[in-house]
């Protein structure tokens, strides 16, 4: 019998993939963990956008800064003007977190619409408003003796007797608690805060 050859078997080379058998086969293998970090901090949120505000205007004759005396900024602002600037002056107070019942604004010549709303409903319904002290209150520089100290007193010369005005600011300056925001203009109220305060 004539002698065939064997099929050739194939043959393994190193380089192909495979299992691989190791002598600890027979045990898991513990995979390595990631190791904690510090967490990064959360990113903070976009600011949300401002209005434009008025630039604070040195006072002249500001009072030394004491726990006592309220801090003082200017608005420059026509006699127009001052209504409108007291109302961005609240505006920003609340958007700053200020609370409503923190703020009392007043006004030299015509009254603020809201002051003049509540008025029609009888002087004691009006004055109940200020006595609840819930809510942003508004009345005349005139009354100013009639109105109680708030943290905040945002002072509108938006008209009237320059003599009331003058007499009502250093009123204002002694019911604010820690600001009073005058909104008029500068001369006129460096000249009176100079002279009556």
């Amino acid at each position: 019998m004539p002698l065939t050859p064997a099929p050739e078997e194939p043959q393994i080379h190193e380089s192909a993939q495979g299992p691989r058998v190791t002598p600890a086969a027979s045990r898991s293998a513990q995979t390595p963990r990631p190791v904690p970090g510090p967490r990064p901090a959360p990113r903070p949120a976009p600011p949300a956008p401002r209005k434009p505000q008025a630039t604070p205007v040195p006072v002249a004759a500001a009072p030394s800064v004491s726990a006592a005396v309220p801090q003082i900024q200017l608005i420059p602002a026509s006699a127009e003007g001052a209504l409108d600037a007291a109302e961005e002056a609240v505006d920003l107070l609340l958007d700053t977190g200020r609370a409503p019942g923190d703020i009392l604004v007043l006004t030299t010549g015509d009254p603020h619409p809201w002051a003049a709303h509540e008025l029609s409903f009888g002087e004691a319904a009006y004055w109940a408003l200020h006595d609840a002290g819930d809510d942003v209150f508004y009345a005349d520089a005139a009354q100013v003796q009639r109105a109680a100290g708030r943290p905040v007193v945002v002072f509108a010369a938006n008209g009237g007797l320059v003599s009331a005005a003058a007499g009502a600011l250093p009123v204002a300056l002694a019911r604010a608690g820690a600001l009073l925001i005058v909104c008029g203009e500068p001369q006129q109220i460096n000249s009176v805060l100079g002279a009556g305060v």
